[in-house]
């Protein structure tokens, strides 16, 4: 009886045809094969299906909030989901990593990283809660930040190298601002102040707001900041440039000269910014993440804004790419660390 119906009766006949046991196995049947087919669809729902959070380890109005708003936004219109910046600041940028690296690797959580975090930090603090090394997986470099050291419209000074005679006629008696312990702007001044032969009091700020109003308000003296958080308020006249990092002047700011046309031949200090992830993230939103950045970055007129702002676009090719440059970041920057013996304490 089991041949009696055909195959080609099998696709027209009416379930009655069929025994009850032999009814409720098709059912079951096409019930499994219906949810097979739609699970992939389910699966591989588009990236991003809901709003994604970037993680700012810095203040609003700082370097690295700047360019994560202005990507936030940009990634909101190609992507058709809010970017949401959300700023976690402290300990030089390793609040927001460590909630980084302990968030869910799918997506939805991401970060600016930065030379301090991520390349600094770990050789400053003991006891960071995260490795930079293994915990976050790189998607795409964003910006170099060079720096301007400035100080208040008053000042006498009206260059790097009468700045430094000052300070170094008067041992430990001028302060200088950074954006905290171990972050750039405490490396660069170190480093300028060792190779000048100065002394200076570190007075670390959570940021480089608070930083440069106690300069203009005379409470500190100076502050190696990034271009980005100084550019403003040196074209508005209410700090005044002295130096610019970077081995060549920069089109912005095309009077102030280099470091190292001021007595110190081959500096060449600042910092980066890149967009990374918590380690585990899937490949294929990473390398997507990945294109939308250098999408972004490739527009003119983002890049002529971050050009005005005072940062210089830099994009790698692939994240393995930047993963490249995330470890010799790490290994040159704790050099430094161990060369001017810079701890948590300071």
């Amino acid at each position: 009886m089991r041949n009696a119906i055909t195959q080609g009766d099998r696709q027209s006949a009416p379930a009655a045809a069929y025994p009850s046991w032999r009814r409720a196995a098709l059912a079951a049947l096409l019930a499994g094969s219906a949810w097979a087919a739609a699970g992939p669809a389910c699966a591989q729902a588009p990236y991003p299906a809901k709003p994604v959070t970037i993680l700012v380890g810095f203040p609003p109005g700082t370097a690295t909030d700047t360019v994560a708003r202005m990507l936030g936004d940009r990634l909101s219109q190609r992507l058709g989901q809010q970017f949401i910046v959300e700023n976690k600041p402290g300990a030089g940028g390793s609040i927001a990593a460590g909630l980084g690296a302990r968030a869910k690797p799918d997506g939805y959580t991401l970060m600016i990283g930065a030379s301090a975090p991520q390349a600094i930090n770990p050789h400053v603090y003991p006891n960071l809660n995260y490795d930079a090394r293994k915990d976050f997986a790189p998607i795409g470099l964003l910006t170099w930040l060079p720096y301007l050291f400035v100080v208040s419209p008053d000042n006498p000074a009206r260059n790097l190298t009468e700045f430094l005679s000052a300070v170094k006629a008067r041992p430990n008696q001028y302060t200088y601002a950074t954006t905290g312990v171990g972050t750039t702007s405490h490396l660069v001044t170190s480093v300028l102040l060792a190779k000048a032969g100065a002394s200076m009091i570190h007075v670390p700020y959570k940021g480089s707001s608070q930083a440069q109003t106690d300069i203009v308000g005379g409470r500190t003296y100076a502050t190696f900041d990034t271009m980005v958080s100084s550019l403003a308020l040196v074209k508005a006249g209410r700090l005044k440039a002295l130096a610019v990092s970077t081995p060549e002047r920069v089109a912005s700011l095309p009077d102030v000269p280099t470091v190292a046309e001021q007595g110190f031949p081959g500096f060449d200090m600042g910092a980066w910014l890149g967009l990374i992830a918590p380690a585990g993230i899937a490949p294929p939103i990473q390398e997507k993440l990945a294109a939308e950045v250098n999408a972004v970055l490739a527009d003119p007129a983002v890049r002529d804004k971050l050009a005005d702002l005072g940062a210089q676009v830099r994009t790698t090719a692939t994240p393995a790419e930047f993963g490249a440059l995330m470890k010799t970041e790490y290994e040159s920057w704790g050099k430094v660390v161990r060369d001017f013996n810079v701890k948590a304490t300071d």
